[in-house]
């Protein structure tokens, strides 16, 4: 079980994380990016069959396949699934569906559109900063965070559960979760379904979940056992 100044570094490299893209996003980075792929009649990558296919369709499917294989092993653990409690099995899969779930809730009520539906790439919309909430830019919206690079990142919660037992898959899990996301991000920053602040923010996201999940599981397994009363246990004379 980890300490309370092992804690500390954990929420020291979430808030940094979020400083971070608070100044990535201050920059406006974000469009010089998306000009380096798209001209002002679209994303001529958009309809890419390597893109959609392989890094969209496929990818998401993998991840899915992935999160099943998870389920799976909480019953029949393999490897060093054998090393966990059943409680930190079962925090493995929850921990991604949680975090894409948060994602994907976050989305549900974005007003953000992705940069193929802005004016400066041919679309109806305008570039409107996520963080004006409440204020639509004209187009379809739902677009913050990325919703597909989630499907990856949303496994980096197991780091969580791994780093207590075996500290070297930890982080090799948790590389494997940001490169996969990563990848699915600049996709779709391809395709110009996203901004990359949209991918880095999905990955705070899923991080964030994943870390609560784990202060969550903690918090009820150190719940005391409910104190039973003397004369309850005692037996008929």
């Amino acid at each position: 079980m980890p300490s309370k100044s092992s804690a500390s570094p954990v929420a020291l490299a979430t808030f940094l994380a979020f400083a971070l893209l608070v100044a990535w996003d201050a920059g406006g980075a974000d469009l010089r990016l998306a000009q380096l792929v798209g001209t002002p009649m679209g994303f001529p990558l958009r309809h890419d069959a390597l893109l959609t296919t392989v890094f969209h369709s496929d990818g998401k499917t993998l991840a899915w396949l992935l999160a099943a294989g998870l389920l799976l092993a909480v019953k029949w653990p393999v490897g060093p699934w054998r090393r966990l409690r059943m409680a930190e099995r079962w925090q493995l899969p929850l921990s991604m569906l949680a975090a894409v779930g948060a994602v994907t809730l976050i989305k549900r009520y974005s007003l953000t559109s992705c940069p193929w539906d802005l004016q400066a790439f041919g679309g109806v919309a305008a570039q409107v900063s996520h963080w004006r909430l409440g204020v639509a830019d004209g187009g379809p919206g739902h677009c913050f965070p990325a919703g597909h690079a989630s499907a990856a990142f949303g496994f980096v919660g197991g780091w969580f559960v791994w780093r207590r037992h075996v500290p070297r898959l930890a982080a090799a899990w948790l590389a494997a979760a940001l490169a996969g996301g990563l990848v699915f991000g600049l996709a779709q920053q391809l395709r110009g379904a996203h901004f990359l602040s949209h991918t880095l923010w999905s990955a705070w996201v899923c991080w964030s979940t994943g870390w609560a999940v784990d202060a969550l599981m903690h918090r009820t397994r150190r719940q005391p056992a409910p104190v039973v009363a003397a004369h309850a246990v005692q037996r008929p004379t």
